[in-house]
């Protein structure tokens, strides 16, 4: 079981500020936690290969091309600046 100096180090790095009967239910709570994270390490996993994701996904991504844009009158018109075709944006050093 986690110990309530475990629950007080947390909720120290936490910025949590538990009463007495918070620190006694996240104990258990916890201690619960790692009982069932303990009894998946018990399972056979010999056989499973190691996957990304549960569900055979790919990535469809399409085809990067370039296409028609917008004018550049129309791009820029609510630009709270520009100068010449370009946004113009306060200077970051």
């Amino acid at each position: 079981m986690i110990s309530i100096k475990d629950v007080e180090h947390v909720a120290l790095l936490a910025r949590l500020n538990l009463n007495a009967e918070e620190k006694q239910l996240y104990a258990r709570q916890l201690s619960d936690i790692l009982d069932h994270a303990r009894k998946l390490q018990d399972l056979n996993t010999g056989d499973i290969p190691p996957t990304a994701h549960v569900l055979p996904l790919q990535n469809v991504f399409r085809e990067d091309k370039a296409g028609k844009h917008m004018p550049v009158d129309k791009v820029l018109a609510n630009a709270p600046d520009r100068q010449d075709n370009f946004f113009k944006v306060p200077k970051i050093v």
